[in-house]
């Protein structure tokens, strides 16, 4: 199933209850959360409070929340009790990828592995089979705007060639324009900031969601 993820990076936080009831109205019903430390990316974003604030605008959207931070499961019980569904580490900032994987799954939520552009997609064989969904990074990440890297799709690709039926998410320069490469090569989970809350939001999320044919 394609699923398209709203990136909070982009919203309008002066408006941010009225952007999210805004997406999910049009039919969006999954939300990415991107919780940065500014050590493992060079960016500080949000944590727990805002996702709570979240989970209580929108009680019954997927809260997908990609931890980008230095040994993220230290933060998991604080997230997983601000409202997450989805929990997302990088293979690159666990010192115990494994195990982190084992103790997100014991605390009752989806597990995810991310990897950087440049880490090999390799390093996901002794764990693709123990999670949910891998997330492809499609740009340095860190910040919203930036430009697509095409040599994602052959990243996606060896991905959904290892696991055919795990959830493949990609995040980071998707818009209307290469969004049908990105799920032809094999990803089932849109990550869109800009592309969704820049312009008409309902709009955009509607020609998102035809595309994807959800």
């Amino acid at each position: 199933m394609n699923i398209l993820a709203p990136s909070m990076l982009s919203i309008d936080f002066g408006n941010m209850e009225r952007d999210l009831n805004e997406v999910y109205s049009a039919g969006a019903n999954t939300i990415h959360v991107d919780i940065m430390d500014g050590y493992f990316v060079p960016n500080i974003s949000f944590g727990p409070p805002v996702l709570k604030h979240v989970r209580r605008i929108l009680p019954d959207a997927v809260l997908d929340v990609h931890m980008m931070v230095i040994e993220p499961v230290r933060y998991l019980e604080m997230v997983r009790d601000a409202g997450a569904d989805n929990f997302t580490i990088h293979f690159e900032a666990s010192k115990d990828p494994e195990g982190d994987v084992k103790k997100i799954r014991e605390a009752g939520l989806k597990v995810g592995i991310s990897i950087k552009p440049n880490t090999p997609v390799s390093v996901l064989e002794p764990l693709i089979d123990k999670v949910d969904q891998v997330l492809i990074m499609s740009v340095e990440p860190g910040f919203g705007g930036q430009t697509f890297m095409p040599q994602a799709l052959e990243r996606i690709s060896a991905v959904r060639k290892i696991r055919g039926d795990v959830d493949i998410e990609v995040d980071g320069g998707i818009y209307l324009d290469n969004v049908k490469e990105v799920i032809g090569a094999g990803a089932n989970m849109i990550v869109a900031g800009s592309a969704v809350f820049n312009g008409n939001i309902t709009e955009n999320v509607k020609n998102f969601c035809e595309i994807l044919g959800i």
